[in-house]
């Protein structure tokens, strides 16, 4: 019952401000981005926890390994202890930037489904503090883009005058591959509730593109509280429809979601799979 009164209480709030805070955005920002230069900063994000190697093996190949070069690259570990700070300072690419959270207080009930649902949203919500470039993308530290991403994502929204964009990706599981169309947010992300929108699809969390001044949603710690929509991105998406972004999708895929070493299935199956171990990995530390 708490979590449903603190659930809908924080629903409302998102609901009455967020709004209220893109047409504040517009009216500050917006004329920028039709006067913005040709090559506009982009700035790509990861938040990470003691996952060195993935990192090193999928995302940052991903991200250097661009068509698009005017990037700034922000990598926030959860307070890693691992070898993650090491291995990103011997990247040799000056538009690296990382930074390391200074603890990992506790932030909901330690379960393997809450890890999954609200673990990024820390490292991820600080990763947005420190953007400065006029778009915003995210790649996790286990997911792989292609070369062109960047690329076609951004002329697809400045073409269109969006402030959002999505594509098409695509995830194996069990060695079977499968393209994932984005789902409809007016039938998804609502759980059910009719809203009036057009260019409503949205693709996976690592195909996201948009405008800079939208970085006053943050992400959601609180979304494992509650029964519908309850994990950080679909939470986020959700909130994007609702305030009245301008949604755009790409009908192509790019990017992968794949699944990590030793593990043949993905997301919230992987996590429960092995509970036991993923609820060790990210046990909080202070």
């Amino acid at each position: 019952m708490l979590n449903t009164v603190f659930s809908n209480l924080n629903s409302l709030r998102y609901t009455l401000t967020e709004p209220v805070l893109l047409w504040l955005a517009r009216e500050r920002y917006e004329r920028g981005h039709f006067s913005e230069q040709q090559d506009p900063l982009i700035t790509v994000y990861t938040p990470t926890y003691n996952r060195a190697q993935i990192l090193m093996d999928r995302a940052i190949p991903s991200v250097l390994g661009q068509s698009y070069k005017n990037f700034e690259y922000v990598i926030v570990g959860d307070h890693c202890n691992d070898e993650t700070e090491k291995f990103v300072s011997e990247v040799n690419d000056p538009r690296i930037r990382f930074y390391n959270l200074p603890n990992r207080k506790w932030r909901y009930p330690e379960t393997a489904e809450n890890h999954w649902l609200a673990g990024p949203v820390i490292p991820a919500n600080k990763a947005l503090e420190m953007a400065t470039g006029q778009w915003i993308a995210r790649i996790d530290d286990d997911d792989v883009w292609t070369t062109d991403h960047l690329e076609v994502l951004l002329s697809y929204a400045t073409k269109n005058n969006y402030e959002f964009v999505s594509s098409c990706y695509e995830t194996e599981e069990n060695r079977n591959r499968k393209v994932h169309r984005g789902v409809s947010a007016t039938s998804y992300y609502t759980a059910g509730k009719k809203v009036s929108k057009k260019n409503d699809m949205i693709g996976g969390t690592s195909t996201w593109l948009y405008r800079s001044y939208l970085r006053f949603m943050k992400y959601n710690i609180n979304c494992w509280r509650k029964s519908w929509n309850r994990v950080n991105d679909a939470d986020f998406g959700n909130r994007i429809l609702k305030s009245g972004v301008r949604m755009g999708f790409v009908p192509k895929v790019l990017s992968y979601v794949l699944p990590r070493p030793n593990e043949s299935e993905m997301g919230i199956k992987a996590y429960l799979n092995d509970a036991e171990k993923k609820e060790s990995h990210y046990r909080f530390t202070d």
